[in-house]
């Protein structure tokens, strides 16, 4: 069903603002999953913070060129869904990686990062990626282990002194 050009313009324009916004973005080819399948998803995104659009690929061009993200361009081919990631770099593509994991039929076509175009074989680059929180609570382990060795070294250089002067 053709859509009319303030159709077209609107959804350009949805688009654009939301590769504005984004950390990351994720180009996707969901062909063959069902309708709950893909509902399904369409929560868990929006419960991590990912927005997920289908455009046309004529759409998503227009829509992404000028942006970080048009090194994007190429991977349009076919039906395209685009993850566009606002809270956390890594979360479309862990969402993706995930339920690619269970559905056969869906196909991560590539990611980009800070303009940076990544093949759908290097997602563990981003879908690895620690959250804000799991990144904290890392350095404080490390400070915890560091402060807690120091003071360990600590104490036994005070043993071997006390030991010498009893000597």
């Amino acid at each position: 069903m053709p859509l009319a050009l303030e159709g077209k313009k609107a959804i350009v324009a949805e688009v654009s603002e939301a590769a504005k916004s984004a950390l990351s973005v994720v180009v996707a080819d969901s062909r063959g999953v069902t309708v709950e399948k893909m509902t399904g998803l369409r929560k868990q995104a929006r419960e991590n913070g990912v927005q997920l659009r289908v455009v046309r690929n004529t759409l998503a061009r227009r829509a992404l060129s000028g942006t970080q993200w048009e090194c994007l361009n190429e991977s349009f081919v076919g039906p395209t869904l685009l993850a566009f990631s606002t809270e956390h770099p890594g979360a479309a593509a862990r969402l993706f990686k995930d339920f690619a994991k269970d559905e056969k039929n869906f196909e991560v076509k590539a990611l980009a990062y800070e303009g940076e175009l990544i093949p759908a074989s290097d997602i563990d680059r981003l879908a690895t990626l620690p959250t804000y929180d799991e990144a904290i609570a890392k350095l404080m382990s490390v400070m915890k282990e560091a402060s807690a060795g120091k003071l360990v070294r600590t104490l036994a250089a005070l043993r071997d002194q006390k030991q010498e002067q009893a000597a």
